[in-house]
């Protein structure tokens, strides 16, 4: 199982850095190759910064081992307790220059548990979401429709549950609103066996750059001023919170013993707070937080 997902993972990686390389026609990537010192893990963190499109652009690769399982992980599956892991995923985050590309995540990743005498349990996750500072429908619909050819394969209730789950993940209680427009969120999937649960898991992977790449195509060389830089810079604020708070991924990876600088490989660059912001009435910002960060049924 660990071989054949790895061999895909890296193929992932390796497909998703030349996209990027080829839409920022800039930079390249910096390879980062390393390995824990304890001989518990090693990755590939590849990294693109102050690109002509992408600000910062991480994609990394990470495989993890230990004896015992993050709080992060046995607090929703306490049949976890006292068993050894080992994890592997590719978890990517694309900060972009211009304030009209949304950032975008995804990461797929497997993990199996195991103790001795008894049966390994081992399941898959992932998913993809998108983060835009100024919002077009043509971009979510766009967005949306990828995300559910990805999951049309596997029976049409996938796309619907997987697309609510993503909305409720994604959600800031502290804020009361979602961090973007949503996508795909999937975890614990080992219903079915192996081969399908790979091959969906596969299918979301390779769906991000059809979903994505388009729209950063569509708004990179759209003029922006410094308005649109702050307004990004403080919605940015809104990533950071969740990531720190919220997200399953960097807490397992922090709490696992995991590789500080590829963790927070996630966060953007620049970012600001402001205190009681509030967006114009009839402005773009005020369409953001009061039209496209309501979830809703795109496709």
């Amino acid at each position: 199982m660990i071989e054949q997902v790895k061999s895909y993972l890296l193929e992932l990686q390796k497909t998703i850095c030349s996209e990027v390389e080829r839409i920022d026609g800039d930079e390249s990537f910096a390879v980062d190759e390393w390995k824990k010192e304890n001989g518990a893990g090693y990755g590939k963190t590849n990294v693109l910064s102050d690109g002509k499109v992408f600000e910062r652009a991480g994609v990394n690769f990470s495989y993890v081992e230990g004896s015992k399982m993050p709080r992060s992980a046995t607090a929703l599956r306490p049949e976890l307790e006292g068993r050894n892991y080992r994890a592997l995923g590719v978890s990517l985050v694309l900060h972009p220059q211009n304030p009209y590309v949304p950032t975008s995540h995804a990461n797929v990743r497997f993990f199996i548990a195991e103790k001795a005498g008894e049966e390994p349990i081992w399941w898959f996750g992932g998913g993809f979401d998108l983060t835009p500072y100024y919002g077009f429908d043509e971009d979510v619909i766009h967005w949306h429709g990828e995300a559910k050819n990805a999951c049309a394969p596997y029976g049409e209730s996938v796309y619907p549950k997987y697309k609510k789950w993503c909305d409720e993940y994604f959600y800031m209680k502290h804020r009361e609103e979602p961090r973007g427009v949503g996508g795909l969120f999937f975890d614990d999937l080992n219903e079915g066996g192996f081969e399908q649960n790979f091959a969906f898991m596969q299918s979301v992977g390779d769906a991000f750059s059809r979903a994505y790449f388009p729209i950063v195509d569509r708004r990179k060389d759209v003029s922006f001023g410094e308005r649109e830089r702050n307004f990004q810079l403080h919605r940015r604020g809104r990533y950071v919170e969740f990531n720190l708070i919220y997200d399953r991924g960097t807490l397992f990876g922090l709490q696992s013993g995991g590789r500080t600088e590829s963790i927070l490989m996630s966060m953007p660059p620049e970012v600001r707070w402001s205190y009681q912001f509030e967006a114009q009435e009839g402005s773009k910002e005020e369409k953001l937080v009061n039209y496209y960060l309501k979830p809703k049924e795109w496709v």
